[in-house]
Parts: C-alpha cells; structure tokens; sequence
C-alpha cells in the first residue's frame, strides 16, 4: 500500500520552520469567483499561521494563456486585497527544470520511454470504446526492452505508476479518501517535443517553492493521486527530500439552486463585480470567506478578523450556494460603514459617465459633502452614481414620466409659492427650510407631502429622493431656486400658449 502522510495536524514548513501555500491560476481568461475563494483561502491560512502564500502563473498552455488574463488576474487579486511574499512564478520559464526531473524519474527506472504514435493510441481506444472498458493506455512500452526502440523515432515519457495496492489520502477537508492504484495510468511526462504536462510541472512547482499545503478545488482530488507516485519516486530518490504536501481540497461552488455554478449565478470574472456591479472589495471578500466557511453566528468579519479565526477545520464539504441578493446585501452594509471620501472617488467615474457637466475635481467636495444622505440608501456604486446625479445636471431638467406627472396646474401654482417663500429666506440652511415649509404647509392646510412632491420634480427629475431638506441644502439657495423657477416658468408658459392659442382660435371663427 502507497500511504499519503497528509495528516493535517502535521507541522509541515519551509525551510523557515513555516507555512507556504500558493495560488495557481491559469491565465486563460478572467479571475473567476471560485478561483477568488480559492486565493482567499489560501492567503487566510497561510497569515492565519505566520506563514507565506505565494502565487504561480501555470501559462504552460502559451496558445490559451494571455498577457491580459495575466494583468487581469492580478489586478483582480490587487483589488481583492490578496497580497504575496514573492514575484509570481510563471510556469513557462521553468520547462527546463521540469525537464531534469522527468529525466531524474528515467534515469531511476521510475519513468520510461514510450514510442506508441497517434495512430496506435486511437485504435488502442477505439478497442476499449468497443468493448466498454476504462480508456487509460494499456502499459505497452512499460516493460519492454529498451532494445526495442525504433532507431529515430519521436517518444513520449511516461511514469511508471504503481499498478497493485491503494493510495489514501488524509485530507485537510475531505478527510480520508482511498483510490485504488490499478485506476490510475502510465501518464506521460514529457511530450514527444520534450515539452512537460501540466501534472508534473505542479509537482515539481510545488516542491521547488517549499509549498507545505495544497489547498484547491475538489475538482482537482483525483489529481493528487496521480501526482503522489511523483513525490513518492522523487522523494525515494532524492533521499527524503521530496515530503508530501498536505492536500486541502475545498468543494466547489453552486448556483442558489443547487445547479453547477453559471454566469446566471454569478460566475462571472472578480473584475466584473467591481466595474459593473460596482460592489466594494470588501463586502466581496466577507462574503467569499462565508460561502463554505464559518464561525459560529459570525456574519461580518473584517479580514483582520478573518486572519485570527481562519482555519481548515471550519471548511465545509459539501459544495456551498452562491446567493446574490446576500452579497447585495452584504454590499450595502459596506456600502454604508466606508468612508465618505473613498465612495466619492469610487463614484466619481461613474457619474462623470453618465453626466459630461461633471467635474471629479471641482465637485468632489460636494460629492464628500452629499455621502452621508446618499450612501445609506444605495447597495451599490452604480445605485449610489444615479441617485447622486441629479446634483450635477443642467438646467432645464429632463424629468421621468412619473415626476413630470406630478407637476399638475395646481402643483405649478405651488411651486411659484414656494420660490416666494424660500427666495425670501435669510439663512439657506436645513432647519430653517424645513421650519418655513412647514409653515406654509400649515397656512395652506395641506400635508407636507404635498409640497414635497413636486418640489423634489422640479429639484431632482425623479419621485425620489433622499429627504427634501437635504436636497435644498445640497444644491444650494442658487441651484435650487433656478430649478423651481424653471419649472414653474416652463409649465407656466406651457399653459399660457394654450390659452392664447384658444383665443386666437376663437377670434377667427366669428360663426362659432
């Protein structure tokens, strides 16, 4: 029996005495969500302990991998607040190291030469096709006399799997998992171009950065078993200086519905949530942290927090939900503790695309100043851009279908009332509009609603808002008064037109 030694209660560290982990994307698109977690995790348990996480770029696929994915990936992980202890490794520069090791296995009769061209491979699985068995590659060149060679011919090389007994692993999440021996294939090393695979280019990564602790997706289980036979022939080799990680495979990420996760889900790029979503960094992290992870009742963990509780013990395995309108919410809770400088830089991007009249230099100290009426409202950076844009628009106001409802003959009336009221104010300031339009409101009899309503048309274009004394003072006694009088003045004129036009009518049919 091959035994894995990953008990994870086993103190395994660099040459420092510490932890390492490492984070492994291949740049063939966007920082996925899952592979954000998985990042995360590896980032918490390593400072959880003292120890390094260290990233590794696998771009050995040089037709899919891409200079854009690469900057992307680690743009992401940036924003994410994910930091490492070392430049990235990037897979494609040590080919010649990968090399060497398939070379040390050949030498040491734990890997050989396979000389089986295409052709031969593909009868040899359209015969397991045939007869219903496992397509794996049957051993043909495993035993044979290396005399027997084809002088000239282009070769594979293959390490030479132990075919009997059972290999277990102890994992840090799943627990033990058991394969039998005689599942697992001759796999090839090397390409016949001298090029190496991606599984032994991870074992032989993994070992050359001292990482002590594989922690990845359960998708990735099966490949643990068929990367041991390598450290177990490297290690016999090299004399025990080839120790087995301890594996940590987390389960994978499901839509709410319990579905394989999809872009309906959520599964999209991290850059993504951040620039059309506009969700804060950390509301991402917290929520990534929770999704197969927890602690007690513990909702919001700011990552100073995370740092001192994470640990593998507290990884579920069973595959979690991914709930956008939990991260929507957890936004918002960010959304309303961040600072009131730092979502106006955020902001101010968006708003200036949606309004060319806005200036991120002249009107930022309004934007600092409009936060804490703003923010407490909005779940999001694009919900928080829209509501905070009537501040900046021009005059007149293209006003929504609902607002331009409002603003009734009787509503215009009111509106000349209230610029009566408020141009006569000493003192532009919030108590002392919201005491006169009381008032007015009670000289009038009427609610203050009724004033309210079409003051925040003519103001803002829209039927909501925050309160409409924070408006008043927002804009200014200027802006504010300029948009009810226009308002007032355009409807106004509006209903004059229509009463000149009716006289003229009138005045030339005499036999009306």
């Amino acid at each position: 029996m091959a035994s894995g030694n990953n008990d994870p209660d086993r103190s395994m560290a660099d040459h420092n005495g510490r932890i390492v982990t490492r984070f492994a994307p291949s740049p063939t698109g966007f920082l996925h969500i899952g592979g954000a977690r998985t990042a995360l995790f590896n980032w918490l348990f390593a400072r959880h302990h003292g120890g390094k996480v260290l990233l590794r770029i696998e771009d050995t696929d040089q037709t899919r991998s891409t200079r854009p994915a690469i900057d992307a990936i680690i743009d992401g992980l940036d924003w994410l607040g994910i930091d490492f202890d070392a430049p990235p490794v990037f897979q494609s520069q040590r080919a010649d190291r990968h090399a060497e090791v398939a070379n040390m296995l050949l030498d040491a009769g734990h890997a050989y030469r396979c000389y089986a061209s295409a052709d031969e491979l593909e009868e040899m699985r359209a015969a397991q096709r045939a007869a219903k068995q496992p397509m794996r590659y049957d051993n043909r060149w495993r035993d044979r006399d290396p005399a027997d060679a084809p002088a000239g011919k282009p070769f594979v090389v293959r390490l030479r799997t132990p075919s009997t007994g059972q290999s277990v692993i102890e994992d840090a999440v799943q627990g033990g998992v058991t394969v039998q021996n005689a599942e697992i294939d001759d796999y090839v090393l090397l390409r016949s171009d001298g090029t190496p695979t991606y599984m032994l280019a991870v074992v032989v990564d993994d070992h050359d950065m001292g990482v002590t602790h594989v922690i990845r997706g359960d998708d990735h289980l099966n490949n643990a078993f068929r990367q041991l036979p390598i450290i177990h022939a490297m290690d016999a080799i090299t004399g025990g200086d080839w120790p087995e990680p301890v594996y940590a495979h987390i389960p994978l990420i499901h839509g709410a519905d319990g579905a394989k996760l999809s872009k309906r889900h959520g599964a999209m790029g991290v850059d993504a949530y951040r620039d059309e979503l506009g969700l804060l960094p950390e509301a991402v992290v917290n929520y990534l942290l929770r999704l197969g992870w927890g602690y007690g009742d513990e909702e919001i963990i700011e990552p100073a927090r995370a740092i001192e509780l994470f640990d593998l013990d507290g990884v579920g395995k069973s595959p979690s939900r991914f709930d956008m309108k939990k991260l929507a919410s957890l936004n918002a809770h960010y959304m309303h503790a961040a600072q009131d400088a730092r979502l106006a830089d955020l902001v101010s991007r968006r708003i200036a695309a949606l309004e060319p009249r806005f200036n991120a230099e002249t009107d930022h100290d309004l934007l600092v100043q409009a936060m804490p009426v703003f923010k407490e409202r909005a779940r999001n950076l694009d919900e928080l851009a829209a509501a905070m844009l009537f501040l900046f628009k021009t005059r007149p106001l293209q006003l929504e279908p609902k607002a331009a409802a409002l603003l009734t003959q009787d509503a215009r009336t009111l509106l000349q009332a209230v610029h009566e009221r408020l141009t006569a104010l000493a003192e532009w300031q919030d108590d002392t509009l919201e005491d006169s339009l009381k008032q007015m409101a009670e000289e009038r009899s009427v609610g203050l609603g009724k004033l309210a309503q079409p003051l925040r048309a003519a103001l803002t274009g829209q039927t909501t808002s925050p309160g409409i004394f924070d408006v008043l003072a927002l804009l200014g006694r200027e802006e504010s008064l300029e948009r009810i009088a226009a308002q007032a003045h355009s409807i106004t004129q509006a209903h004059d037109n229509t009463q000149a036009q009716g006289t003229t009518a009138g005045a030339a049919s005499p036999d009306r």
